[in-house]
């Protein structure tokens, strides 16, 4: 089989090129370095790895579950990891069974009582009480989702983000540090730690906010052309020195999205939230910079002392969208 690019994959597979790095970057996927070729390249062992990947992050194995299970053969560690996926299912199913229930008996309740005034006591009335211990134990009745008839439909279903917020970031003056080529998340990342622990800025600026993003994205097969830019917040009067340069964040209005570190496939869901919002649409930036949109790296403050290794292993994220109101025609 022929070899296949970074840039190739990405587009056959419809991933980014971050996720596939990152994928690396954990052991989760390797690639191959072909005498006299300069670029990354995939062989057909490691394009089925990739495609075992994408089902299982499908089916919303964790990162962690999934080197798990391709990295053992056994077949009881992907049978421990499937019966803990499914018990977390299960209860999550019956959580959601149970609320529709109570919902469906609020409404038989004032459709038959239609004089019935929803106020503040409503929800404290001993018939409404009476409602809600009388629910018998939920089930999962897949019969009432005739919708949910395969697979397909199902993971649409569930990639629907319903967690969505709206944030605003105010103005403030940061320390950038920026690199091309390599591995500049992680190169970034070091000279980021080195800055915070030589400035003490956690003292200094203890309500520090640290942020992210590509630049640029890159369209060489080998990624030489592909950077990564952070961002830390520092006091207004704070001078920097190289390689950091000292730049003004203008602030704007955001739809988040928080995400576990590797889960940037969900950077497609949180740009389809945007395009379907009825209240807000895209308000993009430089195309070089992801076009406006950030990650942040929450509760950056407290593990900025760790290793890039060790951060992977427990950073949260939040994925930032630029956005601007609708005006309505």
């Amino acid at each position: 089989m022929e070899l296949l690019t970074i840039s190739e994959v990405t587009k056959s597979y419809q991933i980014s090129t971050r996720t596939l790095r990152y994928y690396e970057q954990i052991g989760l996927l390797q690639s191959l370095k072909k005498d006299g070729y300069a670029y990354r390249t995939y062989d057909e062992c490691s394009l089925k790895r990739l495609e075992q990947i994408l089902i299982l992050r499908k089916l919303r194995i964790p990162l962690k579950e999934i080197q798990r299970v391709l990295e053992n053969e056994e077949s009881t560690t992907a049978l421990l990891v499937f019966q803990g996926k499914i018990q977390e299912l299960s209860n999550e199913i019956l959580a959601l069974s149970t609320i529709k229930t109570v919902l469906n008996q609020f409404v038989i309740h004032l459709s038959e009582n239609e004089e019935v005034k929803i106020n503040s006591k409503y929800l404290s009335e001993e018939s409404v009480l009476q409602i809600i211990e009388a629910l018998p134990a939920a089930k999962n009745n897949l019969k009432e989702d005739a919708a949910m008839n395969n697979s397909n439909t199902a993971v649409n279903y569930l990639s629907q983000l319903k967690d969505v917020r709206i944030v605003y970031l105010p103005p403030t003056s940061v320390a950038s540090i920026h690199d091309v080529g390599g591995t500049p998340e992680y190169d970034t990342g070091n000279e980021l730690r080195k800055f915070m622990i030589q400035t003490n800025l956690k003292e200094i600026k203890p309500d520090l906010r640290h942020f992210g993003f590509n630049h640029p994205n890159g369209v060489k097969p080998d990624g030489t052309d592909h950077g990564y830019e952070r961002w830390v917040a520092i006091p207004d009067n704070m001078e920097v020195h190289e390689p950091f340069v000292k730049k003004n964040f203008p602030g704007g209005l955001f739809a988040a999205h928080m995400i576990p570190m590797g889960n940037f496939e969900e950077w497609g869901l949180l740009a389809d939230w945007v395009k379907n919002s009825s209240e807000y649409e895209p308000d993009w930036g430089d195309p070089d910079c992801m076009y406006g949109s950030m990650e942040e790296h929450l509760n950056y403050i407290n593990q900025y002392h760790l290793s890039n290794e060790e951060m992977d292993k427990c950073v949260q994220l939040d994925l930032l969208l630029p956005i601007k109101p609708k005006v309505n025609e």
